[in-house]
């Protein structure tokens, strides 16, 4: 055995477990996450689980390119079209989940029942939310109506807002992490400013050049080639600043994507074929993070696992509410949104392998990513459930089976 066959031996576990995923109406993420976790243990049992062990180049790759894609998501054109009442929506619903899921998990840090840096990050990580799973929904039922209408685009710009705030968090929760550091203004706050900032710079100049390249090389083969370089160069640059200064490769790659798609009208294609090829990269990245899913510490996380669920889920819900009242919505969307918005999958789980990955917070790294884990199992198996009865009540669900004979009310 070597780390090449296990992985290869775990990818054809995950992709046997798709079948049976699809039987059961599951996505294929948690049964990437499964057959991680099933043949960790199965390493376990025969004493070989170093081999799932140094893998953080291919998570910390497959990051880069989870980030490009969603800062591809973002054209000007389209930003303008769906007007600021979506931006305030999507801004008031992660912000209030933020805030809530911290400010319970920091009470409960003064009673001992988690450390203050695993509080900072969770509260971030509860931010991210998975438009695939969601868009399932919406594609399988073809779900129309206002609803659906404000849900698109939220998620897709939930993600990036997420990231932000992830940053931010996770340079609070080094500064906390770090015995004996003074905490002071230009730590907590003007240190993190700044890694965002020159993150989104570094990843704007990478995009513009990847724009321009893109017009010299006009075959499909070679555009691709240049968006790996360019989100190769995104992750590498990031990482070779010290620890003084840290940037977050997540940014960076963001907004080479995002730079990308709005500086070459042709990338359209491209990203299309990029999210082909990325797909084994991606299953990887879930298989990895199910094998690093530490079941007998559950028991241990259990209150803050539940706590997690529970605050997120209300943050999501009620932030959504307020946002929708704030811009005067229809009451479907103030009373069905939230409740769209409760899948979680690539993204929570790319944040948690990011503290995974950094060395400052090695030691809550493990507990972060199993509640993390854990939670993404759960949000996975019921919220596309939730997500369809909510549009169903909303009025946006009219066929369970669409006919392909019958054609549609117009």
């Amino acid at each position: 055995m070597n780390t090449l066959l296990c992985l290869a031996i775990a990818m054809a576990i995950g992709l046997a477990l798709t079948r049976l995923a699809k039987l059961i109406g599951l996505p294929n993420v948690t049964a990437f996450l499964i057959a991680g976790l099933l043949f960790s243990l199965l390493l376990n049992l025969t004493g070989a689980s170093s081999y799932f062990e140094g893998l953080s180049l291919i998570t910390d790759v497959a990051l880069g390119f989870i980030a490009f894609s969603i800062g591809s998501s973002f054209k000007l054109k389209h930003i303008k079209k769906i007007g600021k009442s979506v931006v305030i929506i999507t801004v008031a619903q992660a912000l209030t989940t933020v805030l809530l899921v911290d400010l319970v998990l920091v009470a409960l840090h003064f009673f001992g029942v988690v450390t203050l840096p695993t509080a900072l990050c969770l509260g971030a990580i509860a931010t991210a939310t998975a438009p695939a799973a969601t868009l399932m929904v919406v594609r399988q039922y073809k779900a129309k109506g206002i609803v659906t209408d404000t849900l698109l685009p939220v998620v897709a710009f939930d993600d990036a807002i997420g990231l932000m705030v992830f940053a931010i968090s996770l340079a609070l929760a080094k500064v906390f992490a770090t015995a004996g550091a003074t905490i002071n203004i230009i730590d907590v706050l003007v240190m993190p400013i700044l890694e965002i900032i020159a993150s989104l710079g570094i990843g704007a100049v990478i995009g513009i050049i990847l724009a321009f390249s893109a017009k010299i090389f006009k075959s499909r083969a070679n555009r691709i080639s240049l968006c790996i370089v360019a989100v190769f160069a995104g992750v590498g640059l990031v990482n070779v600043f010290g620890n003084g200064f840290k940037l977050s490769d997540l940014l960076t790659c963001m907004s080479i994507g995002v730079f990308y798609v709005n500086m070459n009208k042709e990338s359209g294609t491209v990203m299309d074929i990029m999210d082909r090829w990325t797909a084994p990269l991606f299953m990887l990245f879930f298989i990895i993070s199910g094998a690093k899913l530490d079941l007998s510490i559950i028991p241990a996380v259990g209150v803050i696992g539940i706590v997690y669920l529970v605050f997120r889920s209300i943050g999501k819900y009620g932030g959504a509410f307020l946002g929708a009242k704030m811009v005067k919505a229809p009451s479907a969307v103030q009373n069905f949104l939230g409740l769209t918005l409760l899948p979680q999958a690539g993204v929570a789980i790319g944040m948690a392998q990011k503290v995974a990955n950094t060395q400052e917070l090695a030691l809550y790294s493990t507990e972060i990513l199993t509640v993390t884990l854990c939670a993404t199992l759960v949000y996975e198996l019921v919220g596309p459930i939730i997500t369809k009865w909510a549009l169903k009540k909303a009025g946006e669900i009219t066929i369970e089976k669409p006919k392909l004979e019958q054609p549609q009310a117009q």
